[in-house]
């Protein structure tokens, strides 16, 4: 779905990342991100989200963590991050952005409490008195207080398998006055995770029970004598779905595939956001009438379900004008994904060496792939700031590699 959607919104980002793979500025098994795209997106997101009074976390992991795109968003308005789970925090605040949110939906591991502290996240979300002690005492070690989101269900939420857990919603206030006791913390607001989610047969993102419940717990916290409510509400945010979130009360959205243009309803409807990323490869070897094509990061998030990709091949000396759209086989959820296998039959003069281009929904922070910003797409002057690892590192370049001592970095060679 997201090829098609590139095709038609974004063109030019197919053609520059063509360009730039077959210059070998951009390598196989590398998620592109379209950095001039990216920073619009962010753009319209912080604005329509300042209309609405609604802070904005940006969720980084599917672009495994990139520092450019970290950048990017900063330097358009969204300087805070949320980090789905510890590394992801600590990523972010490497690539330049404050910590908006800790522990959703990952809770930091007790030993790692006071690095997490250390980051002075403006919130933290535990799921139990457990947690929320340990956070308390990191942050009272740390010096100062710790605005800690309790993470609620009641009967009837809907969560990925996986990810439940929580405070009964029914007992919020005693649970916020226990908060409220422990040196270090205090009691902030709630969150839930999905809050809204894409309907298929309704065509656009509708909420989920969770953000009734999250406006119940509110309403009874305000209730008991509480003023200000933190609701943290993330889940398929785009600027379609703000004033929806802040009608029903939200204060906090953190928008992640959104800045990339690739939640579920922007494949079925050109919503403001235009696409920004895609996976580039290249072609390995022919056999038996398909191209074996270099995976890695070939990891499809399944929120739209498992359906058929394709796959642009873009010969050596050609354009996108001379591309063979091709059906591609791509490994079994279970395998390693060494390789995907494109079908070539009617593609005769495809070679090794021919770059790819998928355009799908992606999770670089799973994969081994890497990921790479590209600028200058919308001026026509394309280049590559840098290559990064998918958690958000930089990976190691042939004049890292010291071949007669074996040392890796400037630390380590000998003269």
């Amino acid at each position: 779905m997201f090829l098609d959607l590139l095709r038609r919104r974004n063109p030019a980002f197919l053609a520059a990342a063509a360009d730039l793979h077959r210059n070998g500025d951009l390598p196989a098994n590398c998620y592109a991100l379209d950095l001039d795209t990216v920073a619009a997106n962010a753009t319209a997101i912080r604005r329509e989200a300042d209309r609405h009074g609604l802070s904005v976390y940006a969720m980084t992991k599917q672009v495994g963590r990139n520092p450019d795109f970290c950048r990017t968003i900063r330097a358009a308005g969204i300087t805070e991050a949320v980090g789905v789970d510890l590394q992801c925090a600590l990523a972010d605040w490497h690539g330049g952005l404050g910590i908006g949110h800790v522990g959703h939906l990952v809770q930091i591991p007790r030993h790692e409490a006071a690095t997490a502290a250390a980051l002075a996240p403006a919130h933290w979300t535990v799921f139990n008195d457990t947690k929320a002690a340990e956070a308390a005492a990191a942050s009272a070690a740390a010096g100062r207080e710790q605005a800690l989101l309790a993470r609620i269900m009641a009967p009837g939420d809907r969560f990925y398998r996986g990810h439940e857990g929580g405070f009964a919603a029914e007992e919020i206030v005693a649970v916020a006055d226990r908060l409220d006791a422990l040196p270090g913390a205090r009691f902030a607001g709630v969150t839930s995770f999905p809050t809204q989610l894409f309907d298929s047969a309704a065509g656009r993102v509708v909420p989920t029970p969770n953000l009734d419940t999250l406006r119940t717990a509110a309403a009874a916290l305000r209730a008991a004598g509480r003023g200000q409510i933190e609701i943290n509400a993330p889940g398929t945010t785009s600027v379609a779905v703000l004033g929806m979130l802040a009608e029903a009360g939200a204060t906090q959205v953190e928008p992640g595939h959104g800045l990339t243009g690739t939640t579920p309803w922007h494949a079925v409807t050109d919503l403001v956001e235009e696409p920004a990323v895609l996976y580039v490869s290249e072609v390995s070897h022919l056999w038996g009438g398909r191209a074996y094509v270099f995976g890695g990061g070939l990891y499809v998030d399944p929120v739209l379900g498992l359906g058929d990709t394709r796959a642009l091949i873009v010969p050596a000396g050609g354009g996108l004008d001379d591309a063979y759209l091709v059906d591609v086989e791509m490994p079994a959820p279970e395998a390693i994904d060494y390789y995907a296998m494109a079908d070539v039959s009617n593609a005769p003069a495809v070679a090794p060496g021919d770059t790819v281009l998928f355009g799908f929904r992606p999770q670089a922070f799973v994969t081994r792939a890497l990921t790479a910003g590209v600028t200058g797409v919308r001026s026509g002057a394309p280049a590559v700031p840098g290559v990064w690892a998918a958690d958000g590192s930089t990976p190691l370049r042939l004049d890292d590699i010291d071949t007669r001592t074996h040392a890796v970095g400037s630390t380590g060679r000998q003269s």
